[in-house]
């Protein structure tokens, strides 16, 4: 068994990463998550790597697209304001259909905002983040463990189905150190037949190209990569159900506002309320059949979050607004206390009766 290490959560991304077999990260500092790029900086020279950092953030996701259309596990990792700066490049990925592993480890906004932690980022990550009709696999960590066992879950999926994959992480959970054991990596040979990594005369050229100007193909082009889409709904939805045999709120929350609202459930049943919580592990999927099963016997729904409410209407839609959902939230790069979440939790009980 594989001892524990104390590791910050930016640097657990990192290491994964590495084990995971990416020898390519290219980045822009920006707080808080610049403690991967150093990472990285330090390490990838020592394995045969490459490590870059891009003059911008435009050229890194666009060194990434490059990497990524060999065929070889590609990272780079930003912060809210970086990310949009990428949007185009990943759109550009999702239209080529190129894997990669995309960090973000998101800070109050809009603009400049502020460094400390936010999840405002949200609608950008599971409604596109780019230009024109795609998704990402969007992965949300509560722990620093997380942050590890989700970064190599990330390449896996990236791999698997030909798509992008999001870390969308908080400031609280890159910055906290935590004790945390590497999962085991798979050894197993991606397949990549569709990769630009020369024909030595044996087979035809691949072309790696998001420009399609006929209309009907490029029209099929969308549909057939929805149905993957569709695959990855059915397969690849990951969540964390906590206390819900006999809950009568259900608590939605992901990322630092789950560990928050997880002390707080067990304030409410100390009092007698039953509480309990679905923690979405994919954002993208979103776990739309649990939390519509859950409003078959619960009372009313709480969405906890570090926004001013952009998972509140995932809730909304995957339950089809059967049953009240309220909001505890906190902004600007405040996070809400136990209190805060239970006193959201006392009013659910109340307006549920």
């Amino acid at each position: 068994m594989e001892e524990k290490v104390l590791m910050k959560g930016n640097e657990a991304i990192a290491e994964a990463a590495i084990r995971s077999g990416c020898r390519h990260y290219f980045g822009y500092p920006i707080t808080p998550q610049t403690e991967i790029a150093a990472y990285m900086s330090k390490v990838m020279p020592k394995i045969g790597g490459t490590f870059l950092q891009a003059e911008s953030e435009v050229a890194a996701i666009n060194m990434v697209y490059g990497v990524a259309s060999t065929g070889k596990r590609v990272m780079t990792s930003s912060s809210s304001p970086g990310i949009s700066l990428k949007s185009e490049g990943l759109s550009y990925l999702a239209g080529s259909d190129l894997p990669a592993l995309v960090i973000n480890v998101q800070r109050g906004g809009p603009g400049l905002g502020g460094i400390q932690p936010s999840q405002s980022d949200y609608f950008q990550a599971t409604k596109g983040g780019g230009h024109g009709d795609y998704h990402m696999i969007v992965l949300a960590p509560s722990s620093v463990q997380e942050m590890a066992s989700l970064t190599m879950k990330g390449f896996e999926l990236a791999d698997k189905y030909r798509m992008t994959s999001m870390i969308l992480a908080d400031g609280t959970i890159g910055q906290m150190m935590e004790a945390i054991t590497f999962p085991e990596t798979k050894s197993e040979t991606v397949d990549t037949p569709w990769a630009v990594t020369g024909t030595e005369c044996k087979r035809p050229h691949n072309i790696i190209n998001s420009l399609s100007l006929v209309p009907e193909e490029l029209e099929r082009f969308n549909i057939q990569r929805f149905e993957r889409y569709a695959e990855v709904e059915k397969n690849e939805c990951m969540w964390e159900s906590y206390e819900m045999e006999d809950a009568e709120i259900c608590v939605v929350a992901f990322g630092i506002a789950a560990r928050v609202a997880k002390n707080a459930i067990v304030a409410a049943r100390a009092e007698g309320i039953k509480a309990g919580m679905i923690r979405p592990i994919t954002l993208w999927p979103f776990p739309k059949a649990a939390l519509y099963e859950a409003s078959k016997k619960v009372k009313a729904f709480v969405s906890v979050e570090l926004s001013m409410g952009q998972m509140i209407e995932d809730i909304e839609l995957a339950i089809r607004c059967s049953r009240p959902v309220s909001l505890c939230r906190r902004v600007g790069g405040v996070i809400p206390n136990p209190e805060e979440v239970l006193n959201s939790i006392r009013e659910a009980m109340k307006g549920g009766n």
